[in-house]
């Protein structure tokens, strides 16, 4: 079996699991949208489930709920505080009218790579605004990490804004529509399973998307060009419990969740950018156009989507927006 543990803290897990598997025994029912087959879950979810019930030694064991079982993507947050699950992986988008602060992550224009959003995000989840948000949600934040950053794809090469107008682009979420609105370009929300029909059809000229999922949906398939180097927004996946019943569990048991998820964090954040490499060498080969974005054109996106973080801060309307916004952005400034 894998472990994230390090020699360090196998030492202090093992007395974890020789006192406290005799003061409790747990099982936390967890609820998650993604399939297991998905990187988000093999690297992320599963592994760290894994390795908590490895350094707690039969304390804190999990039930897994993967594909929406216990709840639809956008009911997880409602299930864990209504009792139906006791832990989830949240897809912050999701629950962007109850944790309007944490939807920060799906602006534009910010970090360049799931490892330094994740560093970034991680940070704003132990402590500050994102972290009390959610704890007044009734869930405690245990770790957090992003996918690569949203990239255009498309059957022709978009480059400069003006080369975006009119275009009908699917976007995900209101933050990528005006995303794709500051650009001139029309926002249109399509499920995932339909993407890859709506673009064969010409219903899409392109679609934003992060290169780590791509291949589930085989959207290489139906397009020719694909950007490498934009920052068309972000996703986060939050892992929470719910507040009374982390608070009930050992210390040992919390500090060897939040511990081993910050591990757990960093390696899926590694994973999904390895792997972008490794899509990126097989598209080539097959002929598609994966390119970068000159500084020009870099310079005149990202200056066309300044509009977006403004309607983010007139959408939210709170007063810790703004600084919400101005730590993220400093945190991805490098």
């Amino acid at each position: 079996m894998r472990t994230l543990m390090t020699i360090g803290a196998v030492s202090a897990f093992v007395a974890l699991g020789m006192t406290a598997t005799a003061a409790i025994s747990e099982t936390l029912r967890l609820g998650d949208f993604q399939s297991t087959s998905h990187i988000v879950s093999k690297e992320g979810t599963s592994r760290w489930m894994q390795a908590v019930e490895e350094a707690a030694g039969g304390a804190v064991s999990f039930q897994h709920f993967p594909s929406q079982q216990a709840a639809k993507s956008k009911a997880q947050l409602d299930a864990v505080n209504n009792g139906i699950l006791d832990a989830a992986l949240l897809g912050a988008l999701y629950h962007a009218e109850s944790l309007p602060l944490n939807s920060v992550v799906g602006l534009p224009g910010f970090y360049g790579s799931a490892q330094q959003g994740t560093e970034a995000l991680q940070a704003m989840l132990e402590e500050g605004p994102l972290r009390e948000e959610l704890l007044a949600s009734g869930v405690t934040p245990i770790f957090g990490f992003v996918l690569p950053p949203y990239q255009v794809l498309a059957k022709e090469r978009l480059g400069m804004p003006e080369e975006w107008a009119a275009l009908d682009i699917r976007t995900s979420g209101s933050t990528q529509a005006m995303t794709a609105r500051s650009m001139g370009a029309v926002g249109i929300s399509i499920p995932g399973p339909e993407v890859y029909t709506a673009v064969e059809r010409g219903r899409l000229d392109a679609v934003l998307f992060p290169l780590a999922s791509v291949p589930g949906y085989k959207l290489n398939e139906v397009v020719s060009h694909i950007s490498t180097n934009g920052s068309f927004g972000g996703y986060s996946f939050i892992m929470v419990v719910r507040s009374d019943l982390f608070e009930s569990l050992p210390e040992e048991v919390r500090t060897a969740m939040v511990d081993l998820g910050r591990e757990t964090a960093l390696h899926v954040a590694k994973a999904q950018d390895e792997s972008v490499e490794g899509l990126i060498s097989q598209w080539q080969s097959e002929g598609i156009d994966t390119y970068q974005f000159s500084e020009d054109e870099l310079a005149a996106l990202r200056d066309s989507m300044k509009l977006v973080s403004q309607d983010w801060l007139d959408r939210i309307g709170s007063d810790g927006a703004e600084a919400v916004l101005e730590t993220y952005r400093d945190l991805t400034a490098n």
